[in-house]
């Protein structure tokens, strides 16, 4: 019965061969850089005989200008200074003038005196290392353009949902501001300021529920149904009711979309201007007096527009004299973080802020709250969108 087969008998390799034929390049240089030695690997890479380069080039020979220069300034400092350096970039020059990209560790073996007596250099092909590089560059590169191209989608996009400009409103000052808590999202915050039959005014601000293409489609629809509505009805609580109404015609129930809407009327009166508001689940108004005082025009009780099957609208009136200020703002503002901490801005915080503030025109006013949304940039977490209308204090 005969045993297993013997493995096939394995050439052996001497050192001189691993030395010749390793997968990397090897070289050997005086302390002043002169090759006294070099492998057949690394003559193949680079198309040189041997005689074309033993005791007639020097390492840097094979380097490109960049690469003597970072040899000269830096490489050869640092092998004297720790006596092995690893891992540098170069490129080679090949003797058809082509390039190598390369990695190189280097040694330097001193005599038994301690000086140094040679230069071992371990050369590595880093063609496929470059190619990836390049390629993860490349990569990069087109990820940027992507980001860039949706930027700036996206700010086209907000812009077209907000009035490029507000109207002048007679004996009024407006002022409106749109804070983006980021650049690649659209999101649903709004406002607008148009005119009505009779010399009043239409004013409306609001935040749709989500981001993206869908929240900006209602929106778009919210803005421009208040729009028409107002100038069918005017009254505020009506204009709601009317908006609540095409949200759910427009959108299946298990597809609903729903926001939180203010809207508001203003009517020319012997003093001053009267603000009729309808509130739809919305943060309320706040209201800056001449007299330095700021409290809010509270619409307890009013309901989202577009989700619920009978929703509630509460109004709220007041009177605007010179020097007053009425502002409207999405819960961007009021929930932002203080100081890092999950705490929000909350109501009470901005009533204070305003209170600062009173009496302030409403460029002012908005001026001020671009301002805090500025410098607690790192704390906001969602677009914010400011609306203030007041008379000047010499109307």
């Amino acid at each position: 019965m005969t045993g297993p087969a013997s493995p096939p008998a394995v050439p052996e390799e001497t050192a001189e061969d691993l030395y010749e034929h390793a997968p990397c390049g090897y070289l050997s240089t005086t302390p002043e850089g002169q090759i006294t030695r070099i492998n057949t690997t690394l003559l193949r890479w680079l198309g040189y005989d041997r005689e074309q380069v033993v005791g007639v080039l020097r390492f840097p020979d094979l380097l490109t200008v960049g690469g003597r220069i970072y040899c000269e300034t830096h490489l050869f400092p640092l092998l004297r200074m720790q006596g092995e350096v690893g891992g540098i970039a170069l490129e080679l020059r090949t003797a058809s003038g082509g390039r190598l990209p390369v990695l190189v560790t280097c040694a330097l073996a001193a005599g038994a005196d301690g000086r140094p007596r040679q230069v071992r250099a371990a050369v590595f092909d880093a063609r496929d290392r470059r190619a990836y590089e390049q390629e993860l560059l490349r990569a990069r590169q087109e990820a940027d353009r992507e980001r860039d191209e949706v930027r700036r989608l996206a700010a086209a996009l907000q812009r077209s949902l907000l009035p490029p400009v507000l109207p002048t409103v007679p004996g009024m000052e407006v002022a409106a501001h749109y804070n983006a808590a980021s650049s690649y999202e659209v999101t649903g915050d709004f406002y607008d300021l148009f005119p009505l039959p009779d010399d009043r005014w239409g004013l409306v601000l609001g935040d749709v529920c989500g981001k993206g293409a869908g929240a900006a489609a209602v929106t778009s629809l919210a803005r421009y149904t208040v729009r028409a509505a107002a100038v069918h009805d005017p009254e505020p609580a009506a204009v709601l009711r009317t908006l609540d109404t095409v949200l759910k015609q427009e959108y299946a129930p298990g597809d609903a979309r729903f926001c939180t809407v203010i809207v508001g009327r203003l009517t020319p009166t012997p003093s001053g201007y009267r603000a009729d508001l309808a509130s739809g689940g919305h943060p309320p108004a706040l209201l800056l007096r001449a007299d330095g005082t700021a409290d809010y025009l509270h619409t307890n009780g009013g309901q989202l527009v577009g989700v619920l099957p009978d929703p509630q609208f509460v109004a709220a009136t007041a009177d605007l004299a010179p020097g007053d200020t009425l502002l409207l703002y999405t819960d961007g503002l009021t929930e932002m973080r203080v100081d890092g901490t999950r705490n929000r801005y909350e109501e009470a915080a901005l009533r204070a802020f305003a209170g600062s503030l009173a009496p302030a025109a409403a460029p002012v006013v908005v001026e001020a709250v671009r301002a805090l949304l500025v410098e607690s940039a790192d704390q906001v977490d969602d677009d914010t969108a400011v609306l203030a209308v007041g008379l000047p204090t010499g109307w």
